[in-house]
């Protein structure tokens, strides 16, 4: 299992709590209004936007030190113009990383720490070399963005962690074709509550039921950031917002109002026969 004993251990790391829980709140308050917040998590985009970003140093990092190494003379500008290109477009990937991670779990919150302390060292590591480029020291420029490409790979390897293993800004509902209700399926009695969250099951599945008139919304409870149960969240303006990081849901189609989630919510229809109510996904 090894790395990936090591890499769960960093979410033991309670430790880490005292400096994340204000840096968290740091990041909260400076990441405003909701509509810069929304635009960092990739709201608009579908899926996060964190990923997309980092591809640009990464891969500028990447290809200067190719050129510092086996480039020669002739190629020292260039390297110099991806190392400063990799500087600059490394701020909005951190700072969309940033607010991903201040609105993710506590665990994935300690090993996020780690992720960001290993990139940062990592940046530094290129900020020096940039200025030993200025200088003309191409064996310490060059030694320097080596270091910190070594340690960006490990920031790497605990963000492919948090990513893939732990599913951090995947959608939680992703499988719900295969485990939800795409045949009308039973929900419990026709009468539902008014005005108020309504938590059912459905073929196993659980459902968020609203019921505003005769009209019942129905989504599938689970919120599709971070499997949140959105029964426990509030109602407002004809959305529900997610008790556990604050995405915010439209009742009548599950369309995301508000991040941090990327992924709409699953919507089911409804309808009542005899005195059973019954939902079944919407195609």
């Amino acid at each position: 299992m090894f790395p990936f004993d090591q890499l769960d251990r960093l979410e033991e790391l309670s430790v880490l709590d005292p400096v994340v829980k204000p840096l968290r709140a740091a990041v909260n308050a400076a990441i405003r209004p909701q509509a810069v917040a929304d635009t960092l998590h990739g709201t608009w985009l579908g899926h996060p936007l964190h990923p997309v970003l980092v591809q640009v140093p990464l891969g500028a990092f990447a290809s200067a030190s190719i050129l510092d190494v086996v480039g020669g003379k002739d190629a020292r500008d260039g390297a110099d113009l991806l190392a400063l290109t990799g500087l600059i477009s490394a701020v909005p990937a951190a700072l969309a990383g940033a607010n991903d991670w201040s609105s993710s779990n506590p665990q994935e919150q300690r090993s996020g720490l780690v992720h960001a302390l290993a990139n940062a060292i990592g940046l530094g590591c290129w900020v020096a070399s940039l200025l030993a480029r200025r200088r003309g020291d191409r064996t310490r420029a060059t030694t320097l963005g080596l270091a910190g490409m070594t340690a960006m790979g490990v920031g790497g390897t605990i963000g492919g962690h948090l990513s893939y293993r732990r599913a951090l800004g995947a959608d939680s509902n992703a499988d719900i074709e295969d485990t939800g209700p795409a045949d009308w399926t039973d929900a419990g009695p026709a009468e539902v509550a008014e005005g108020k969250p309504v938590l059912r099951q459905a073929g196993g599945t659980p459902v968020l039921l609203v019921r505003t008139g005769q009209r019942i919304d129905a989504l599938v409870d689970r919120c599709s950031h971070q499997s949140g149960p959105l029964h426990e969240g509030e109602l407002a303006d004809g959305c529900v917002t997610c008790p556990w990081h604050g995405s915010r849901f439209r009742l009548a189609d599950g369309a995301v109002v508000h991040g941090p989630s990327t992924h709409p919510q699953p919507s089911l229809l409804t309808r009542v026969e005899g005195n059973r109510l019954q939902v079944k996904l919407r195609d």
